[in-house]
């Protein structure tokens, strides 16, 4: 059940998305899309945070690393925007180290700077959640 649930909301999010870069097109800045994907979001009626501060723990210490998760979306799906010439492997794996640190399973790394967003949408996955 709890699978069906992040599916919809991964596939209600990717089509706000969508929206966004049709309406938009590429060349903006990320603050931009990041702001519209927000809007368009909540417009949905999922619930979204934006910028949300993700502390780092080390054994027993909480540091305040100034991680930021770009997107939390219903409190499941982390949402890092990019407007970029080119993902790299670092973008996949900010994306990974939230999803561990967060311990959410779902992560989708969106890059708007594309002529079509099929080729700027990525779906990342933690295998392996810690418990």
């Amino acid at each position: 059940m709890k699978y069906d649930h992040i599916e919809k909301i991964y596939t209600e999010v990717m089509d706000c998305a969508f929206k966004v870069h049709r309406t938009l097109g590429p060349g903006l800045l990320e603050s931009s899309y990041e702001e519209c994907l927000a809007y368009e979001i909540k417009k949905s009626g999922l619930d979204v945070e934006r910028q949300k501060s993700l502390p780092f723990i080390y054994e027993e210490i909480k540091l305040d690393a100034g991680y930021r998760i770009d997107m939390l979306v219903n409190g499941q799906l982390i949402v890092e925007v990019k407007a970029i010439e080119t993902l790299l492997p670092v973008h996949w794996a900010q994306v990974i180290t939230y999803l561990r640190l967060s311990n959410k399973e779902l992560g989708m790394l969106v890059n708007f700077n594309v002529k079509l967003l099929k080729d700027g949408m990525h779906r990342v996955v933690l295998s392996k959640p810690i418990k």
